[in-house]
């Protein structure tokens, strides 16, 4: 082993440890609760309890994909108004990107919950302008607007970097070959962030699935995600194992996720040009 290599590890090790003590032991009682009953024996008992939070699971897919592809919807166009600005426009809107990150998730929720409630702010100005009031608070809407808000910065920066990097050769070639700017954001810009597309829907849609404060405050008891049901069997329940079984079915759906938008990225692939 040549002192390079031995430099590497020991730099290394610290990020090695606390990966094996917050990831891995974490994913081992996981995986041994949800095999276990109460007593601590093997079985499948809890496993085959998941089938009864069907509904709720695919309620929680379903309104995370819809969070994510609105957030996709919205992200693209900015992140590309982005990369084609000037240094000092792509500074600013950068920070204006990162400031709501800046303050914590729950202080995020809970102002659009203060502003979507029945007597909210918004509702208060539609009665001051003798307008019906709209129900916002404690609705699918409601939820999905949370996820976007919350997590739509997730989507803009990987879409940012992705297009600040395009090589704008390959577009003012296009334009001069009479390409419109229809067909060069589709055969040119499109295929080449694909890469940022896989990435930002990845880092929305897994937090979206799994989230429960968000449904919490703004869905009320009218909407429940699986990760209201997963707090409710550790904090309430105190059903560790149905808890975990939950959790790991969970995990399953993110990682199938994750294998499926890494097709569309690859360490030497930064995307191609459709002909």
């Amino acid at each position: 082993m040549n002192k390079t290599s031995l430099t590497k590890k020991i730099i290394a090790a610290p990020y090695m440890l606390w990966a094996a003590i917050f990831i891995v032991v974490p994913l081992i009682f996981v995986v041994y609760y949800s095999l276990t009953d109460a007593s601590g024996n093997f079985s499948l008992e809890y496993i085959k309890d998941i089938g009864h939070y069907g509904d709720i699971m695919l309620n929680s897919i379903w309104l995370g994909f819809i969070a994510t592809i609105i957030s996709l919807v919205i992200a693209y166009p900015l992140a590309y108004i982005m990369a084609r600005s000037s240094l000092n426009v792509q500074r600013t809107m950068m920070m204006l990107v990162m400031l709501p990150m800046w303050m914590n998730l729950l202080i995020r929720t809970y102002s659009l919950m203060i502003l979507l409630q029945d007597t909210g702010i918004i509702n208060s100005a539609l009665n001051a302008l003798h307008l019906p009031s709209i129900k916002m608070i404690n609705t699918d809407g409601a939820v999905i607007l949370g996820m976007v808000y919350n997590y739509i910065p997730y989507m803009i920066l990987p879409l940012y970097s992705i297009m600040a990097k395009l090589d704008h050769g390959l577009i003012e070639a296009a334009e001069d070959l009479g390409a419109n700017k229809f067909s060069v954001l589709r055969k040119i810009v499109l295929p080449l962030s694909l890469p940022g597309i896989a990435s930002g829907f990845t880092m929305v849609f897994v937090p979206s699935v799994s989230t429960f404060y968000i449904s919490k405050k703004l869905g009320g008891n009218t909407v429940s995600l699986i990760g209201d049901i997963i707090e409710m069997q550790f904090k309430s329940s105190n059903n560790y194992n149905l808890g975990a079984a939950l959790s790991l079915v969970l995990m399953f759906l993110i990682i199938i996720c994750m294998a499926v938008m890494n097709r569309f990225t690859s360490d030497d692939d930064d995307g191609g040009v459709l002909i």
